[in-house]
């Protein structure tokens, strides 16, 4: 199983107007959302290494998203 709690699947996708939400569109969510965080993660952490960092900072993961995601 993957990081993240299929509980708080259940509550992403009622938040965003679900009635109810399958145990098994939980889990696909859940999925979904850990390969994208891994791929905003190693973007995150190129950009630290890039400037000369170990440690990863918000602004890394900010930049990363906006990569990933498609974002302006």
């Amino acid at each position: 199983m993957g990081e993240l709690a299929i509980a708080a699947m259940h509550r992403i996708c009622k938040k965003a107007g679900a009635e109810r939400v399958s145990e098994s569109a939980a889990i696909q969510m859940a999925k979904v959302l850990e390969d994208i965080g891994v791929k905003i993660g190693r973007e995150a952490v190129d950009f630290a290494m890039h400037a000369g960092r170990k440690t990863v900072k918000a602004e890394d993961v900010e930049i990363a998203a906006k990569k990933v995601l498609g974002r302006q």
